[in-house]
């Protein structure tokens, strides 16, 4: 493959586990219908984080221990995993069996503790790519 494919894959959860913190919000003003949504946007967040985390541990394999930029690409997979471990746990506080319920305040601060691991690692995933110019193909020779 030409270019990776994680930074293609990584829109997915990030939308669908922001969609879910800003539906939790809601939820306290607008009650069932944005707290379903919340639930269903976890769910959906989670199914996609697998495969582009699939996706950015091979590009992992990729980087070697002495490139400058180990320290972040570490930083932003622990981020990432803590993301999908608050994100997880604030699902389950919301099912009664196979069912969502009503998230309580455990459940919403999950989620948006979830949210601001997702936006540093996301930062730190920008800086991956623009600043140690990770997945970036070198320019030609002048």
């Amino acid at each position: 493959m030409r270019h990776p494919l994680h930074p293609a894959l990584v829109h997915f959860p990030i939308a669908c586990w922001s969609l879910a913190t800003a539906a939790d919000l809601a939820s306290l003003a607008w009650g069932e219908p944005a707290w379903r949504f919340a639930g269903v946007m976890l769910l959906a967040g989670i199914g996609f984080s697998i495969p582009a985390m699939l996706a950015g541990f091979v590009e992992l394999a990729k980087v070697t221990e002495d490139n400058p930029a180990i320290k972040d690409v570490n930083r932003h997979m622990i981020l990432v995993m803590n993301a999908l471990a608050f994100y997880t746990a604030s699902l389950f506080l919301r099912l009664q069996g196979t069912r969502l319920a009503e998230p309580g305040v455990l459940a919403i601060g999950l989620s948006v503790v979830g949210f601001l691991s997702l936006c540093v690692a996301g930062w730190l995933g920008g800086k991956l790519v623009n600043m140690h110019r990770l997945g970036v193909k070198p320019p030609p020779p002048a």
